[in-house]
């Protein structure tokens, strides 16, 4: 909202009003309003949630420290939730299609942790929204953004076209944090198309159109349903992933804050002709955007970790954890770097393999000898630790260690190929 206002003011030439005009000024202002907003909102909140009286209900499991988390407030993701929206929407394009895809996503995943904490807190029924609801309305965010993406006509790349003249001298010129860049050579062109980036390859780009270039004149809607159902399977997989980190005080809120800031910069160099030319990753128009948004996620994650931080003051719940995965998922489908989340999300991968993994022998196991063996003392993983008498703090840490070593591995694959 202030961009369109400071907009205005520089239509009247008052002096300073041009500088909302960039992106990285704008991203600054959302990080800091986001962290004010999480700190000043957070105490109110946790004060709330206390005199209703909305604390976890923990199970007893036999963990390090796990009694003393009974009644700590819940749904803390509620803070989260309003240190991102709130900046976005005062500082951010609200015209920007990204902008509106990521707001509506945000939105839309806190509704679905939110039904699943309510029930948990205020049904006093632990198992909360039943499981087979949640995946539902997962998919139906995946439908939502599938669609956003592959039909929204303002979801475009841009290519380089050249030209048969010799190469010519290049000329580069400054806007809007935005580096223009022009030769005699070629020009950028415009494309709608579904490309994608693969890492660690020379040719990094992947179009999920040449899955359905058999069909003919029936490739452009089967292709359209393919790329949907790779979108609800990258969402729901995220997204859970994240729920399933969310175990230990502060694990799933640094992780996430460590993604963040690894997808600002994807965000902000695929924004920019120079930095995408040079680095030879795709162009995508009007995506710089979305560094103001991710300024903001991960303002509000870090803001959140002054309450969330050992010893926990307030919990996030499937209000946060639903929702952060999801906004991680869909802002890498925006950036076009979705191939890249096993790598740049492989917390929350080893978590969700790890129940996979003690579920699937357990039950094999159980089939064949009668009995079920497990893999690991106790999934998710972080558990494992805790089983074998690590502190949560250092437990925590060290993940955000390995989230931290994982971010720069995920940069380096924007050369190693």
């Amino acid at each position: 909202m202030l961009y369109y206002l400071f907009t205005y003011l520089q239509e009247l030439d008052i002096p300073g009003a041009g500088v909302f005009q960039y992106i990285t000024f704008r991203a600054a202002f959302a990080f800091i309003g986001s962290l004010i907003i999480s700190m000043i909102i957070g105490k109110r909140i946790i004060q709330r949630l206390q005199l209703m009286q909305v604390g976890e209900i923990v199970r007893d499991l036999g963990l390090q420290g796990q009694i003393e988390k009974q009644g700590t407030p819940t749904m803390g993701g509620l803070i989260i939730l309003a240190a991102i929206l709130i900046p976005t929407l005062l500082f951010a394009k609200l015209d920007n299609i990204y902008i509106i895809l990521m707001i509506i996503s945000t939105i839309l995943l806190g509704l679905i942790g939110f039904v699943d904490d309510y029930i948990k807190v205020f049904k006093k029924n632990k198992e909360g929204l039943a499981g087979r609801f949640k995946i539902l309305g997962q998919v139906g965010v995946g439908i939502i953004v599938g669609s956003i993406l592959y039909f929204n006509e303002g979801v475009v790349v841009k290519q380089k076209t050249f030209n048969d003249a010799a190469p010519a001298h290049i000329s580069r010129e400054l806007v809007n944090d935005e580096v223009k860049e022009s030769s005699a050579n070629y020009t950028w062109e415009k494309v709608k198309s579904t490309v994608t980036t693969i890492p660690f390859m020379k040719n990094n780009e992947f179009n999920y159109a040449s899955l359905t270039s058999w069909a003919g004149k029936y490739s452009y809607v089967l292709g359209g349903i393919v790329f949907i159902l790779i979108v609800i399977i990258i969402i729901t997989a995220v997204s859970n992933g994240a729920n399933m980190t969310d175990g230990l005080d502060g694990l799933a809120t640094g992780t996430s804050a460590i993604i963040g800031i690894t997808l600002a910069v994807f965000a902000y160099v695929s924004g920019n002709t120079v930095f995408a030319d040079y680095l030879n990753i795709m162009y995508i128009p009007e995506s710089g955007e979305l560094v103001v948004f991710i300024a903001a996620f991960v303002g509000g994650c870090i803001g959140f970790l002054w309450y969330n931080s050992y010893p926990a003051q307030v919990f996030m719940g499937d209000t946060g954890s639903l929702a952060l995965g999801g906004i991680i998922a869909v802002f890498a489908l925006a950036v076009r770097k979705e191939l890249m989340i096993p790598l740049l999300c492989g917390i929350f991968l080893v978590e969700n393999l790890s129940v996979m993994i003690q579920v699937g022998y357990f039950k094999y196991t159980k089939k064949k000898f009668g009995e079920g063996r497990r893999v690991f003392l106790m999934a998710p993983l972080h558990h494992h630790f805790q089983k074998k008498n690590m502190h949560e703090a250092k437990i925590v840490a060290r993940f955000w260690i390995v989230g931290i070593m994982l971010a720069i591995l995920t940069f380096v694959t924007l050369k190693l190929r």
